[in-house]
């Protein structure tokens, strides 16, 4: 009765042993005698024991980063750039059968292409159309990992590492563009006070009023600024106005 019982016990634990429970999460590739019968959960699903083996695939995004990659950008430029890729299974049955290690061929892929990529572009792209080389880039490799049934989510540099050298020559260069500007904008001041000046010219040969005020106005701002006598020249035309009128009326 005993070994009966121990039967027993030991075929239900046999039988109990192909019990697996899946997080939502999670999908379980199952093969039978070596054949792929398909994907199952998540939940409680059954594999048989002894006739059928389960992978667990994990469907979540998974963060990888590329490590520094040596570049030579097109215009000969040695750089280290790093980037991190985002990425998740879509299909579990070709991420097992089509691929022996999706995990590690995506890595590989990923650190390939990014150096390809980069040797393709000039230091300045590189710089400023990060955006567009990333898109790019995700592009590429979602092209390559989609036969394994791995979807690219995203792809984005992270880093990228100049010279000491090169360093110093963008700095010379960025301080010469900011000298440029300083100077075409002091032109360009200059241009529109000039010009300033020339419209005011125009006014007061139009109305000679114009130009005894001004020289006035003149006379007071000296005066105020100034306490020592200053020596001002006037001119004879300047007075000729007040000249005249004095002598109307003595006539």
């Amino acid at each position: 009765m005993l070994g009966a019982w121990a039967a027993m016990a030991i075929l239900a634990t046999f039988v109990l042993s192909g019990l697996k429970v899946l997080r939502e999460y999670e999908r379980a590739v199952v093969f039978r005698l070596g054949r792929l019968v398909g994907a199952r959960g998540p939940g409680i699903i059954y594999v048989i024991p002894g006739i059928e083996k389960a992978l667990r695939i994990d469907l979540r995004t998974i963060t990888m980063d590329i490590p520094s990659q040596d570049v030579i950008t097109k215009d000969n430029v040695s750089l280290k750039v790093n980037a991190v890729l985002y990425f998740r299974v879509v299909d579990p049955n070709r991420a097992v059968v089509a691929v022996e290690n999706y995990l590690f061929a995506t890595s590989q892929n990923a650190q390939t292409t990014l150096r390809s990529m980069c040797g393709e572009v000039e230091l300045d792209q590189l710089l400023v159309e990060r955006e567009k080389i990333n898109a790019h880039l995700q592009s590429i490799i979602d092209q390559h990992t989609e036969p394994w049934g791995i979807k690219v989510v995203q792809v984005a540099i992270k880093f990228i590492d100049l010279p000491e050298g090169m360093r110093r020559v963008m700095a010379h260069q960025a301080e010469a563009e900011r000298e440029r500007r300083a100077k075409v904008i002091a032109a360009e001041g200059e241009y529109q006070a000039a010009q300033r000046l020339s419209d005011a010219a125009a006014i007061m040969a139009k109305e000679p009023i114009a130009l005894q005020l001004r020289f006035l106005q003149t006379l007071v701002e000296i005066a105020s600024e100034n306490n020592s006598t200053t020596i001002f020249p006037v001119p004879i035309d300047i007075l000729k106005p007040f000249l005249s009128t004095k002598g109307d009326r003595t006539a």
